[in-house]
């Protein structure tokens, strides 16, 4: 037979696919309907991401056009063009189910209104507040008189208001007012009324008072539209080689913030000329990305949109568990010391972590904790625990990636605040991004130096940690703890790459060991030995694999793909992907966490990982997959791959089409694997 050509989907157009399965979750009528205006909020932040680094960087190789279609085996500006045209249809999706759920909030006494809808009380009330709250925030700038266009700045809404003259003798004069959502909520509750709850947005707050703050200027009507605009945020690294790292980057942050217009969302109902006025000063024209939206944009501040109303309308509390294996509140040291350990988050507690820092960190035994810090906590407590561990004369290595994008003003906090503590801090390693969890405590036992190694899947963040799904091993297994040791004297010294056996382990040995794994179970299928793959991803995107695991399909491999972000690879395509099947779950958490699972002839390989399959993770990063070993620690894994693998609630197919369908299961019974394994470790006693 003759083999079809790799297909790929384009990952741009995939993401956007994945974040319309974030906006199924907002329409979907079995999701609570608090927790669906969440998931708009989401689904705009989302966005908002998108345009600032995807679009960004497409816009940038635009002028790079002939390269950049051999790169990317398609033309850039049609794939903006294409960009454009799938976002303004989910805008007009997004608007429709907004309306449709403000229809449901009023079914439920809760009420959003606009400064038209104030009846006299409510007014009074308003007048007070914004005198109150709202008016010391606000500075309007008379975009007529100002010397030049303010600055936008990127995340921000504003208000962009005319003061209409109805004679054409008369000009009308404009003005700009950025709506202080850094200071005070988006949302303001109003006194109820016969048990019925009403919320006013902050914009139609200064809406309802822009005459107060415009009494000096003739006009005969006065309107505000919003607008939001979205800057380019790639870091431009300064290439002075006199500066230090640390200073390279905040110099970038800096520059980030004066970023190219990569978009501008504005209210559909603008004035011409105003829309006009206004992308002349911005200097946007109009094939770089202007939507036409409703009367709100930034809607990424309904994820924290205020339950009024009852308990029913929001999620029902799921409080992490404590795992079996601590609950007796010994130490943790010697119970790792015993066996293997798997945290499951958010199911299981992240605070076991904090406890086991806490304890290294005053244990007279303990010589040294070394560390990787990717995305840490605003307030972490994980950093806390190693700053106590200096103060008990630890020795600390903290290995901070200042390159994590969005979290780099917080890592330098950071790293500055170990550093002063008497840290060795560690700024990463050069052209590589270190995006592997690992933390290594050594301890002098009965004259042995002992390690107790943690590898993961996501970061030391106390706060993601109660929304995104992750592994934590905890393992004193000296097959890992050795490996991880040489991985922490490469970060120290980065001419000791070392020698890795057990730890997958980019960019030096992961990708030529995943294509081993791949091409063992192709050896096996060519010999009518059973053989599959089971993965579980955040994206799938590099080409090279992609293309062995469409190799491995053809040969018989069977392979179960579920991939909650991008996915390039097109399953179920005959001659090409029979054997492949791909599904994506979008829940109440997100799916983060990374798993690899090779049939081996039956004496099945299990990976925990904290790198997807992208050329970056690949070849441009530092990451690491653990092979689990501990037989019990293998079947929880497979207990969890099996009943994800059931969902037929939360779980969509992954096709050609990109129609997010959902996925249904031979099983007459209702699963949504992520309350199944909730209740799996809630019932679990050892």
């Amino acid at each position: 037979m003759k083999k079809q050509k790799s297909i790929l989907i384009n990952r741009e157009l995939s993401w956007l696919s994945f974040n319309d399965r974030v906006l199924q979750e907002a329409q979907d009528v079995t999701v609570p309907l608090i927790e669906r205006l969440k998931f708009l909020g989401i689904f705009s932040n989302n966005r908002d991401e998108f345009f600032r680094v995807r679009v960004a960087t497409l816009t940038r190789i635009v002028k790079h056009q002939k390269k950049a279609e051999e790169l990317m085996g398609e033309h850039p500006v049609r794939l903006l063009s294409t960009i454009q045209k799938t976002v303004i249809e989910q805008q007009i999706k997004f608007e429709t189910i907004y309306q449709t759920l403000r229809k449901e909030l009023e079914q439920n006494n809760i009420f959003i209104i606009n400064e038209k809808q104030l009846i006299a009380e409510q007014g009074v009330f308003i007048k007070t507040f914004f005198r109150e709250k709202v008016l010391p925030s606000l500075f309007p700038i008379m975009l007529d008189t100002a010397s030049k266009f303010p600055y936008l700045k990127d995340k921000s809404g504003y208000l962009v208001v005319k003061l209409g003259r109805n004679h054409k003798s008369k000009k009308s004069k404009y003005a700009l007012i950025e709506v202080p959502t850094d200071v005070l909520s988006r949302f303001v509750v109003l006194p109820k009324d016969n048990h019925k709850s009403f919320i006013i947005l902050l914009d139609d707050v200064i809406r309802y008072c822009l005459e107060d703050m415009f009494t000096n200027f003739e006009h005969d009507y006065i309107k505000a539209y919003n607008i939001k605009l979205t800057r380019d945020a790639e870091l431009d690294m300064d290439t002075d080689l006199s500066k230090s790292f640390v200073e390279k980057i905040t110099k970038g942050l800096k520059d980030r913030k004066k970023g190219q217009p990569v978009r501008l969302v504005y209210d559909s109902e603008i004035a011409p000329d105003l829309l006009a006025f206004i992308m002349k000063k911005i200097k946007l024209g109009k094939e770089e990305n202007p939507i036409p939206g409703g009367r709100y944009h930034n809607f990424k501040d309904f994820i924290n949109f205020p339950n009024v109303g009852s308990h029913e309308l929001s999620y029902k509390k799921t409080p992490p568990l404590t795992h079996p294996d601590f609950k007796d509140q010994t130490s943790l040291l010697k119970i790792i010391k015993k066996k293997d350990v798997l945290l499951t988050y958010p199911y299981q507690s992240f605070d076991h972590l904090i406890d086991l820092l806490r304890e290294a960190s005053i244990d007279p035994k303990v010589q040294s904790i070394k560390i990787t810090l990717y995305r840490v906590a605003e307030n972490s407590n994980i950093v806390k625990a190693l700053i106590n561990a200096l103060k008990n004369g630890k020795t600390v290595i903290a290995v901070i990636e200042l390159q994590a994008r969005f979290d780099e003003e917080s890592n330098i906090f950071w790293a500055n605040k170990l550093q002063e503590e008497g840290a060795n801090v560690i700024y990463g390693v050069p052209g590589l991004k270190v995006h592997t969890k690992l933390f290594l405590i050594t301890r002098k036992e009965g004259g042995q130096t002992n390690h107790y190694a943690h590898v993961g899947t996501g970061n030391f963040n106390g706060v993601t940690a109660h929304i995104y799904t992750d592994h934590s091993l905890l393992t004193t297994d000296k097959r890992i703890t050795e490996e991880a040791d040489k991985l922490f004297q490469f970060y120290t010294d980065n001419l000791k790459i070392g020698t890795y056996k057990h730890l997958l382990v980019s960019p030096f040995t992961m990708r030529k060991q995943v294509t081993h794994l791949i091409n063992k179970e192709i050896q096996n299928a060519k010999k009518n030995i059973p053989a599959a793959i089971t993965l579980k991803l955040n994206n799938l995107v590099d080409p090279d694999i992609i293309k062995k695991l469409y190799e491995a399909s053809s040969e018989g491999v069977k392979i179960k793909l579920m991939v909650r972000g991008i996915c390039s690879l097109v399953a179920g395509v005959k001659g090409l992907s029979d054997n492949i099947e791909a599904i994506s779950i979008v829940d109440k958490f997100l799916e983060h966490s990374r798993m690899f699972v090779f049939h081996n002839g039956g004496d099945e390989k299990y990976f925990l990982s904290s790198a997807d399959w992208m050329a970056r993770n690949f070849d441009h990063r530092s990451e690491v997959a653990v092979p689990i070993y501990d037989k019990n620690i293998q079947q929880q894994l497979k207990k969890i791959m099996d009943i994800l693998w059931s969902d037929n609630t939360k779980s969509r197919i992954l096709g050609s089409l990109q129609n997010n369908e959902y996925r249904k299961t031979e099983s007459t019974a209702t699963v949504r694997a992520q309350e199944e394994i909730y209740n799996l470790f809630k019932h679990k006693k050892n």
